[in-house]
């Protein structure tokens, strides 16, 4: 039943499936906690969906920069499930969190969630401690007695560039991926390419 790169479905509909399962060698039994939210789940192409005009764009994308791997929700996804494979998923948690956090308008609110933060990743011996120096630790530290939507920013970018020069690269030599992107790209050199993949409902 397993399809090689050089027997594609010839119809949308297969392709979204055959797309979905490869997908699923991401995602397989990597169950993600509710402080991501919603980053677990793919998202198919909608009409709507700006990010999903194409999906074989998407996978695509990814490769070309880190930023926009992070700007798909269905690569945050895939990056996150990869992660949990090397154990080192706590810093993209880290870095969607602040995200989050940096959206807060209400004072109490960034107060409270800042320290929920620093407990969760920054302090020593946190649940989900992040690999940041103890400079930028304390600096973290000083910072959420005061909460501001930018306490976060000096760990937070120090974080991201430890996942992009090392993580991101491992991601994009990984089997899964580089199997992945070969069918997107196969997807879209194929003449008989139907536009962007979404699965049918009908």
């Amino acid at each position: 039943m397993c399809r090689t790169l050089t027997a594609f479905p010839t119809t949308c509909l297969e392709r979204a499936k055959e797309f979905k399962t490869r997908l699923g060698i991401f995602l397989h039994k990597s169950e993600l906690g509710s402080d991501t939210g919603s980053v677990g789940k793919f998202e198919w192409s909608s009409k709507h969906g700006k990010e999903g005009r194409n999906f074989s764009e998407d996978v695509l994308g990814w490769k070309e920069s880190f930023d926009l791997l992070l700007s798909s929700k269905n690569g945050v996804a895939a990056f996150h499930a990869f992660l949990k494979t090397e154990f080192s998923e706590e810093n993209l948690e880290f870095w969607l969190a602040c995200e989050e956090f940096k959206k807060l308008r209400s004072a109490t609110k960034l107060a409270s969630r800042a320290h929920k933060i620093f407990d969760e990743f920054i302090r020593s011996e946190a649940p989900k401690e992040v690999n940041i120096d103890h400079e930028t630790r304390e600096l973290t530290r000083t910072n959420v007695q005061a909460a501001t939507a930018t306490c976060f920013d000096v760990a937070q970018g120090k974080t991201r560039t430890l996942m992009e020069k090392d993580s991101y690269p491992r991601f994009l030599k990984s089997p899964a991926y580089q199997d992945l992107a070969a069918q997107a790209a196969a997807a879209l050199a194929s003449p008989s390419s139907c536009g962007p993949v979404e699965p049918s409902h009908t």
